[in-house]
């Protein structure tokens, strides 16, 4: 919402009931509790997707940021596993072909991202592809990147909603 606090008129529900934010930005804002991150390497995780991704890395033809973050040459960094533990949510990784429907939604052509996934079941993204090449392979860079976000994101909740007169 640019930086600004947003407020809108809000209305009864049908039934008299419940009271809801007019407008769709607040309504979904209202509802963006983020239960749980993914991030989405920019690579398949087939046998062949690995090799292919690999063969590829190697010939400088293929590059994935957030690869770089969490793994080593062989295998996962330790690094990023002390530093994964230590986010507020739990954080899991898949490949291009093992993203659900949403996460493929929220992440078609902005790979590798992290997604953020909320207790209504939206998936937005939380952090793009530049922002995980600027920690530059640093596992406690890419903390440091997904807390800040996810504070961001808690400010920009709305605090207040007006009420009609």
């Amino acid at each position: 919402m640019g930086g600004r606090t947003h407020l809108c008129l809000i209305s009864a529900g049908a039934d008299g009931g419940r009271r809801t934010p007019r407008c769709d930005a607040c309504r979904m804002e209202r509802t963006k509790e983020i239960v749980r991150l993914t991030g989405v390497y920019h690579a398949d995780g087939s046998p062949i997707g690995e090799l292919r991704y690999l063969v590829g890395h190697w010939l400088g033809r293929a590059h994935c940021s957030l690869c770089d973050v969490t793994h080593g040459r062989v295998r996962e960094k330790a690094q990023w596993r002390a530093a994964c533990a230590q986010l507020p949510v739990p954080f899991t990784a898949v490949h291009l072909d093992e993203r659900s429907d949403a996460e493929r939604a929220a992440s078609e052509g902005c790979t590798p991202c992290v997604l953020a996934h909320t207790a209504r079941g939206d998936v937005r993204v939380l952090l793009q592809p530049t922002a995980i090449e600027a920690c530059a392979g640093d596992p406690e860079a890419l903390r440091v990147a997904i807390e800040q976000a996810l504070t961001a994101h808690e400010a920009a909740q709305p605090s207040a909603v007006s009420r009609p007169a």
